[in-house]
Formats: C-alpha cells, structure tokens, sequence
C-alpha cells in the first residue's frame, strides 16, 4: 500500500515535473517571441524618428539656404551644409533599416532618391550664390521647382510613415496578443498543475500560485493602462524568475515603444507648428516683398524730390508698422546729410547732420541702442534715446540712412535689409534721372535753362496766362560791346564774364522767374504773373547791379559790364507758342540798343 502510494507520488511528482518542464518551455518561448515583438516595434519608432528628424533637417537646409540667398550671411550658408549632411546620413540609415521590407524598403529607396535631387538643387542655388550670383540664385528659388520637389518629398514622407505606423501598429498588437497568451499559458498550466497536485502538493499549489497572481495582478495593471506596473515579488523558482525579468523587460520595451510613439506624434505636431509657422512666415514676407516692389516702382518713377518724400512717407509705415523714423541723404558736396521725408509722428531735422556724426555712416553698417548705455550713441540723437541706424549703400558707396525711433526686431530685420536696398537703388536712380534731364535744360556754361527749356516752359506759362487771365512778362537782354572781352582778353574773359552776369541774374530775379541763357551774350528771362511795367522796376534795379560787377581773370580787371534790355507783354492776341512775345521783347531790346545801350526799354505796342 505504502509502496503503490510512493509509486503514485512518485508518478505524480514525475508528472508534475514533466508539466512543470512543459509549462515553462512554453512560457519561455512565449516571452521570447514577445520580446521580439517589442524589439520590431521599437524598430518601427527608430525607422519613424529617424525619418521625421531627417525631415526637419531637410527643412533647416531649406531655410538656411533661402536665408543665405535672401541675407547673403555666411552663417546661414553654414547651416545649411550642416543641415543637408545630417539629413542625408539619417535616411541613410532609414534605408538600411528597411531592408527587412522590400516594400517600405523600395519607398525610402525612392524618398532618398527625391531627397538628393532636392539636395543638389539647394546645394546649386547656394553654390552660385557663393560664387556671387545671388541674382540668377533668388529667380531659380522663385522658379517654384524647389517647391514642388520638396512637396513632392513631403508627400512620399506622409505615406511611409502611414505606412510604417500601420507596421508599428500591427507589431504593437503582436506584442499585446502574446502578453495575453501568456497570461492565458500561466491560467492554464497553473490550473492543470493544481489540478494533478491538488490532493496534497499544496506547497507546489502555493509556489505556483503566487507568483502566478502576481503576474496576474501586474497584467491587469498594465491592461488598465498602468504602464509602469512591473513585477517585484520573489517568484520562489528560477523559471518564474527569469518569466518575471523577461516580462518586465517586455514591459520596459513596450512602455519605451508608447513612448516613442507619444513623443513621435508631439514631434510631427511640433514639425507641423513650426511648418505652418514657416507659411505665415514667408506669406508675410511675400507681402512684404510685393509691397516693396509696389513702392520700388513708384520711386523709379518719381519725378521730383516731393514725390519721392511723397511715396516714403506713404509706404515705409506699412513696411515698418509702428516704427517711426526719417530718411537722411548725402546733399551734393557729400558733406552734410539733408532730411527727405519723415513718417509716424517723427519730424526730420531740417539742418540736416554731418556724415561723422552717425556711426552707421561711419561704420557701413547697421548701429543701434537697444538699451540705454548698451553702444555709443550717435551725436544726432538724445543721450537717453533707443534708435536704429541703417545706412544705405549702393555700389559700395554710402548714399543716405534710415534714422529709425524704436527697437527693430530681428523677424522686422528682414524687412528693414529689402526696405534699404529698394530705397538707396531708388535714390541713386533718381539722382542719375535729374543729373541727366538737368544736362538736358541747363547750359553748360552759366548753369541757366537753356533756350529748348525756354521755350518750352514760354509755351506752358502762355497757356497758363491764357486760362487764368494773368500778367505774363518776357525780358530779352544781351551784353553790350561783349565782343570786346574777346577780343582784348580771349574766350576766356567772355567766358567769366558771362558767367558773372548770369550768377547776378539769378540772384536778382525772383525764384518763380525763369532765367534762361537765349543764346551766345543774349538772355530771357520769363516772368509769371507781372506786367511789364511792374517788371520795369526790378529790370531797372537788375542793370543797375549788373553794372557794379567787378570780373577779375588771371590779375588783371576785365573792366566795366552793361546790359540792355527789351520787355514785353503777352496778349490774347499773340500765338501760343511765344514766338510772337519774343519778338515784341527782341524789338524792344534793338530799340534799347539804338538809344545807346544800357538801358531797359518796355514795348508798349505790344501790349
């Protein structure tokens, strides 16, 4: 009896090793090929990290080069080589890394494929713009390819990531599934082995019961979404010991797995925001740009400085909103900086400043006080003021500055670089249109109108005096005997003598009188608004100072001037081209001519 009852335990105890092998084989194997699965799932997140970070890195190189065309910085230059390096090595790892995939694999073979011709192109628009092309660098960036190229990267990036989710996805559920067909083995194989021990082993039903509910215990932690639930109760045997490591390793890489996949998610969040970001960004500075390019074309057209002042005042505000400020540019000597338009409240100083005054000038470059005491401060601003200096250069020569009240930040940076380069091309531009059209009206010599703006403005003034029913005036005067300055004292002595007579001309008359050189020692002069008796006066006080110039050349007195003059009015019944009126002053000067010269002489028949 004893006998067949050890047999009995002995047939039990051997049976009960036996299932206790068999269990623990099969838990064993279970967790292997669940830490396996979690070991693909976390391969997953690394393919999906890496691919984002190379995306972003993609979109560092973007803007580091359109920043390097637009700024012309080195610094962004840098950045983008390192950018698109790091870009590069990344997905190079993501290829390899998909190789387990043909299919993911020939879709990050085709995304790097997109991904270097996107490369190479950014990389020959920086190129040229270190060779010094910017020009040709900014119309193939406004070409669109590169936009188009990059969406199309952006697109391919989208589905292989859905798709490698989709993969994560479905190794993350392996991973559940054989969580549950643990715990479903540890039910089963702990119920059968209590079943064949249960009339007696109950110290072999305890060992297996305990760490069993432990288990159970932490599972359901974890299905309740408690992912740091870990096992840390002694197991009391080797094999669910090594079961407890293996599950709480398991639950590491899953927790890990989460995490990654959170983290991932905040990231393509984060990409998205700061994409958008981007958009506003550069739709801004499109608005910017076509607004300037608006004012640009304006300025290129102005005529006089008042349209010019005009079209500043109207557009930098927008450009700049709420940064008051004035345009300063070098007067012709180069010797004092003259006001030419002021906007937002701010009043230009209208004795204007010298050069050496601003340190922008001085420098060639930006100079600003962001804070009291924080740089030296220019000697035509306050002491305790904040301000930005910004010179204007154009062909390497400083042309004016842009006095601004106020801090400029650095997105307004921008703004305030393409603002100064439209403004000191406009200035120069304007500068060459009235130096050109001044050598088309002034004669070279006495600096007066020349006779084809004479008798353009007669005409104007006619009308004019037409429509409105003013006086209209015209003075016909020449030098008497100055052939005799040629001939004693050379062409020289008739040059400077001509030259005086014009100055004291000028001087003379009034600013709204137009005084023109009619040709060789002759002179007209147009009068708005004065009758020709009225005008008699001022003529008469003309000659009497025309004839107390004093002209010396080379030591010696080139002797005394006179002049004589013919006036006359415009009337209705004249033509409209002046021809007439100069006629009735030409006679009237003739006439002054046969009474003995230096004399003025009113045509009264004319009027």
């Amino acid at each position: 009896m004893l006998a067949s009852l050890s047999s009995r335990i002995f047939a039990l105890g051997a049976l009960v090793l036996l299932a206790l092998g068999a269990f623990a084989a099969i838990v064993l194997d279970s967790s292997r090929r669940a830490g396996e699965a979690v070991q693909w799932a976390n391969h997953s997140s690394s393919v999906i990290e890496n691919t984002q970070v190379t995306m972003n890195q993609l979109r560092a190189a973007e803007s580091g080069a359109r920043g390097y065309i637009l700024t012309r910085s080195p610094a962004f230059a840098a950045s983008f080589d390192e950018a698109i390096s790091n870009a590069q090595q990344n997905f190079g790892r993501v290829v390899s890394m998909t190789r387990d995939n043909p299919i993911q694999f020939r879709r990050a073979q085709e995304l790097a494929r997109l991904i270097g011709e996107r490369s190479e192109m950014m990389r020959q628009t920086v190129a040229m713009g270190r060779r010094g092309d910017f020009a040709n660098a900014q119309v193939k960036i406004a070409g669109g390819q590169g936009r188009e190229l990059m969406d199309a990267v952006i697109v391919r990036t989208a589905n292989f990531l859905e798709n490698e989710r989709e993969l994560q996805s479905s190794r993350t559920r392996d991973v559940n599934d054989r969580l549950v067909w643990t715990e479903l083995l540890v039910l089963v194989g702990a119920g059968l082995v209590a079943l064949v021990a249960a009339f007696g082993l109950w110290l072999l039903v305890r060992g297996i019961d305990r760490p069993r509910a432990a288990m159970l215990r932490v599972m359901a932690d974890l299905g309740d979404g408690q992912r740091g639930a870990r096992i840390a109760e002694d197991m009391g045997s080797r094999e669910f010991s090594e079961l407890a490591q293996s599950y709480n390793a398991m639950a590491d890489r899953l927790e890990r797995a989460v995490a990654d996949q959170v983290s991932s998610e905040a990231q393509l969040q984060d990409a998205n925001a700061e994409l958008l970001l981007n958009g506003e960004t550069l739709r801004q500075r499109g608005e910017v740009i076509e607004m300037l390019g608006g004012m640009a074309h304006r300025m290129q057209a102005a005529r006089t400085d008042d349209e010019l002042a005009q079209i500043i005042r109207v557009f930098v505000p927008r450009v700049l909103p709420g940064i008051a400020g004035a345009l300063y540019a070098h007067n012709n000597s180069r010797n004092l900086l003259i006001p030419i338009a002021g906007w937002g409240g701010m009043e230009a100083d209208s004795e204007g400043f010298a050069p050496e005054q601003c340190w922008a000038l001085r420098r060639g470059q930006s100079h600003f006080l962001r804070e009291v005491g924080s740089d030296i401060v220019c000697s035509h601003t306050s002491p305790d003021e904040i301000y930005h200096c910004e010179p204007l250069l154009a062909g390497g020569e400083v042309i004016g500055v842009l006095y601004l009240h106020g801090t400029v930040e650095d997105e307004t940076r921008f703004r305030l670089t393409v603002l100064a380069e439209n403004i000191a091309s406009a200035l120069v531009n304007h500068r060459l249109q009235r130096s050109l059209r001044e050598q088309t009206i002034r004669d070279p010599l006495t600096g007066l109108f020349n006779r084809r703006y004479m008798e353009e403005t007669l005409t104007l003034e006619i009308a004019r005096a037409g429509r409105s029913g003013l006086p209209l005036s015209l003075v016909m005067c020449d030098i008497d005997h100055f052939k005799l300055f040629n001939d004693e004292f050379g062409h020289d002595a008739g040059d400077a003598v001509l030259q005086a007579v014009a100055a004291e001309l000028k001087k003379q008359f009034r600013s709204g009188d137009v005084v023109c050189r009619f040709g060789g020692e002759e002179f007209t002069i147009i009068a708005p608004g004065t009758s020709a008796t009225v005008l008699q006066d001022r003529v008469e006080q003309v000659r009497n100072a025309v004839g107390e110039i004093n002209v010396r050349l080379k030591g010696r007195t080139l002797g005394l001037i006179s002049m004589s003059f013919g006036i006359a009015n415009w009337s209705a019944g004249m033509d409209t081209d002046g021809e007439h009126l100069i006629q009735a002053a030409d006679i009237a000067l003739y006439q002054a001519k046969r009474e003995g010269r230096n004399r003025v002489i009113v045509n009264d028949a004319a009027e």
